[in-house]
């Protein structure tokens, strides 16, 4: 119950919110400021945040080449004028 909570609670951090968070834990983690168990659990935090992060940025590809998709068709018929 308390990993879905947590995931929910991922879900709604925004990119950078993420990216914070992600950093902070990595920093802790490298200087050895919490013990191996708490280590544990927040590399499974940081891997989940890592998911998190790379969804966002997989949705805004996704955008901009919609975006982008009527540029490049316009671009093609100008080429080939």
């Amino acid at each position: 119950m308390a990993n879905k909570k947590q995931k929910n609670d991922i879900g709604k951090l925004s990119f950078e919110q993420a990216i914070k968070e992600l950093t902070n834990i990595v920093g802790r983690i490298e200087q050895g400021q919490i013990p191996l168990q708490d280590s544990l659990k927040q590399y499974e935090r940081g891997m989940a945040l890592i998911k998190h992060c790379r969804g966002i940025l997989e949705k805004a590809e996704k955008r901009i080449e919609k975006i982008s998709e009527p540029d490049e068709k316009s671009q093609k018929r100008t080429d080939s004028e």
